[in-house]
């Protein structure tokens, strides 16, 4: 046990996981989130999967021309909204010069280790407390010949680097997952994906931080980081100031805002993303899936159905989009027939931001020139998914000791 106390500011799945590993450490630790007590934030309705199967970063081959496709399409899965702004015209720089076979070559064992080794810690929490954790594979459905094609040369990548995936016809498909109709060409399925409830996930969460000591200082937004002698030694705003001895940056799209008051940069933006939930679905799926051309994610929740999707680059703007949630509803009646539009009538939308880093790589590590601070943010789609993991490795920070493995790539400075 140690004295030293460990301020994390962010209340989302980062946080938690951070501030539940950091207390497994000895440390005590205040988490000072902007919502109050169960806000609403990007942890709350996003996908819940845990996905080994995304060893793939966003920034990859095909993206920059399939994004200038999709920006005249206003229902189309990804859309960056055009406003002259230095910090989002550097970031699509960055991504532009990430977009390439080598980087993906690169990345992809570190997104798979980081993965695998958050999915065993999601096995060891659900021993803990029970969050609906289902681990039955992740079934990508292909409508097209082609886009099963693609998926397949995906396929064939996770078998290169050992993850376990099989390239299937529909009929399997269907077998796999019996209780929803499928009209699809085909679908790859990876076993290693689960999929869980992440409002239950951030519910256990905050208990076990709570029965382990830990202190909640809710609704307060940070306005400034004091720093002296080359280390920072309190963050505050309008609800406090908070004196720690070892700080963590787990402010998800926010984050950038956070460094700026210690004059560093971070090259992140926040990538809009929705989802509709349906408490009594026409059928209910046994496996989480994704329409591979569409790019909706598709999870069961109890007795619910999840379809999500969007990455849309426009600022910190929660505001809802109709077109972009059009376009999640009208590709559910192609993949799965028995559900129409009218399934989703009445059903308000839920908006979130995702933090994403400009190739494809979470940030986790300490800030040049103050060795006190660490960030953990840029995960995109896969912060949910690589939430436990990113816990531990910030506990192994802050106590001095070794990752399990090399996390040099996702270095805070790496763009500087």
């Amino acid at each position: 046990m140690t004295t030293e106390r460990v301020v994390i500011v962010g209340g989302g799945v980062i946080g938690l996981c951070s501030a539940y590993y950091a207390l497994k450490r000895g440390f005590p630790v205040t988490v000072v989130e902007r919502e109050a007590p169960g806000g609403d934030n990007c942890s709350m309705g996003n996908a819940g999967m845990i996905v080994p199967s995304h060893f793939t970063p966003l920034a990859a081959p095909g993206m920059i021309s399939k994004g200038l496709r999709w920006m005249f399409n206003p229902e189309s899965p990804f859309y960056v909204r055009p406003r002259v702004n230095l910090d989002l015209m550097r970031w699509g720089w960055l991504f532009y010069r990430h977009s390439t076979e080598r980087h993906v070559a690169a990345s992809r064992e570190l997104l798979r280790d980081l993965n695998l080794e958050s999915r065993r810690l999601f096995a060891e929490l659900s021993d803990e407390a029970d969050f609906g954790l289902v681990k039955r594979g992740l079934l990508m459905l292909c409508k097209t010949a082609k886009g099963l094609d693609e998926e397949a040369e995906v396929a064939h990548a996770a078998n290169e680097i050992g993850l376990k995936a099989e390239v299937i016809d529909a009929a399997a498909a269907a077998k796999l997952d019996p209780a929803v109709t499928m009209d699809v060409a085909g679908a790859v399925y990876f076993p290693e994906d689960c999929h869980l409830d992440p409002a239950r996930f951030m519910a256990a969460m905050r208990r076990r931080v709570l029965e382990l000591g830990g202190v909640f200082e809710s609704g307060v937004e940070i306005d400034h980081i004091e720093t002296r002698n080359g280390r920072v030694v309190s963050v505050g705003g309008k609800g406090g100031e908070f004196e720690g001895v070892r700080f963590v940056l787990a402010g998800g799209s926010w984050t950038p805002q956070l460094l700026e008051f210690i004059g560093v940069k971070l090259p992140l933006q926040a990538g809009k993303g929705y989802s509709l939930t349906l408490p009594a679905p026409p059928e209910l799926p046994g496996l989480c899936s994704i329409f591979a051309e569409a790019k909706v994610a598709i999870t069961p929740m109890g007795g619910s159905l999840r379809f999500g999707g969007t990455m849309e680059v426009g600022g910190l703007d929660l505001s809802v989009n109709p077109a972009r949630v059009r376009g999640i509803v009208k590709s559910v009646h192609a993949y799965f027939p028995e559900f129409s539009e009218r399934d989703f009538e009445g059903i308000k939308p839920w908006a979130g931001l995702r933090p994403v880093s400009p190739d494809g790589i979470p940030y986790l590590g300490i800030v040049r020139d103050l060795p006190n601070l660490l960030v953990a943010t840029g995960h995109a789609m896969m912060g949910l998914s690589l939430a436990p993991v990113t816990g531990r490795l910030v506990a192994d920070l802050l106590a001095g000791e070794p990752p399990f493995r090399p996390i040099d790539a996702m270095g805070v400075g790496r763009f500087s």
